[in-house]
């Protein structure tokens, strides 16, 4: 069973490899965004309260997104493990679901963060060419990223399940590391 938490600044490849790995060992994939996307696609109650802040272009807030995440965590897939994407951005929401691990009898294995330099950041979402990626706007979210989901990697360090990974390599080396912390 793997239930690993993806950790990173923008840019780190933490959702290519969350693919990868979640294909390699046969567990869902589980981003903040999929599973927004999947409960507005679905109507359900609370892709339908998302979709209305959302129709007001305002952010989901964090009671919600934390009801889906316990809404997803509960899913049939999920039995076998899983791997959490952009989730928790902040030590209280590290805290939710440490505690929402618990009341469904469920612990996190590892929370591997993706550790890549500023320049290589920069470097790749510049080349991906989306009209809000300009230098400016890649610093600020380095910044806010820095300010508030730096804190989960001393949270999970904390717990002893953290495990960090050299993302300034190339995709495949990336794999194989995740793989060997994972073996």
């Amino acid at each position: 069973m793997t239930r690993l938490v993806f950790l990173g600044p923008p840019g780190a490849g933490k959702g290519t490899q969350a693919q990868l790995i979640a294909q390699l060992y046969q567990i869902p994939h589980i981003s903040t965004g999929e599973i927004l996307r999947s409960a507005i696609a679905q109507s359900t109650p609370l892709g339908q309260k998302a979709q209305s802040y959302m129709a007001r272009g305002e952010l989901v807030p964090d009671e919600l997104i934390l009801d889906l995440i316990r809404d997803r965590l509960q899913q049939p897939d999920t039995q076998a493990g899983w791997i959490l994407d952009g989730f928790p951005r902040n030590v209280s929401q590290g805290a939710f679901l440490e505690n929402l691990l618990q009341d469904l009898d469920q612990r996190c294995d590892y929370a591997i963060y993706l550790d890549v330099s500023d320049e290589s950041i920069l470097k790749r979402l510049l080349s991906r060419g989306r009209q809000d990626d300009n230098e400016q706007t890649i610093r600020r979210r380095l910044e806010v990223y820095r300010q508030q989901t730096a804190p989960v990697i001393e949270f999970y360090r904390d717990r002893s399940i953290l495990r960090e990974i050299d993302g300034d390599r190339a995709m495949d080396e990336v794999t194989d590391s995740l793989k060997q912390v994972m073996s």
